[in-house]
């Protein structure tokens, strides 16, 4: 008998997720909190993710049939995210930068929103908070100085700017 069962996994995520978000002084619409958790599920055993060109991927998903571009434009989205959370030190590897992962992540799930204020339609507007709670998930991994204005200032990671602030008590200035 395996410890690891669909319920004990689902609770030691939602764990992780909370912990994550009280790290980040955030609490998630439970909408989200949900989708979020879910998404980790299915793709903890996934690792070919990693070696996709979410660009060429996106633009290839605009050319299905409707139902299937939703699929794949959804799958884009939460790959995306999940890269942009889990994975941040590997991004400078593909000389792209984070806002790379954070628009085409945002447009994907807008491409699928029907209406506003759906849950891709808020998955696209919260995307950045979310990838901070993913971040969070990985407290060892803390971002650098450069990354994390880079983060601040690229997409305006709240978690980027606190750490910022602890390594400095200058504020730093944004070019947007």
């Amino acid at each position: 008998m395996s410890l690891f069962t669909h319920d004990n996994v689902l609770v030691l995520w939602q764990d992780v997720v909370k912990q994550a978000e009280n790290h980040c002084l955030i609490e998630l619409d439970p909408n989200l909190e949900t989708y979020l958790i879910s998404l980790l599920m299915r793709y903890t055993t996934k690792p070919e993710m990693t070696q996709q060109i979410f660009a060429t991927a996106f633009l290839e998903a605009l050319q299905l049939q409707e139902n299937q571009r939703k699929i794949c434009l959804q799958k884009i989205g939460d790959e995306c995210l999940l890269f942009a959370g889990l994975f941040p030190h590997a991004i400078e590897k593909r000389h792209v930068n984070i806002a790379y992962f954070v628009d085409i992540g945002r447009s994907a799930y807008l491409t699928v929103s029907n209406t506003a204020h759906d849950l891709y339609w808020s998955l696209a507007l919260r995307f950045v908070v979310l990838m901070d709670v993913l971040q969070s998930i990985r407290q060892h991994t803390d971002l650098l100085p450069l990354e994390a204005y880079e983060q601040w200032n690229e997409v305006g990671s709240q978690r980027a700017f606190r750490i910022l602030q602890s390594y400095s008590r200058g504020v730093p200035f944004s070019k947007r």
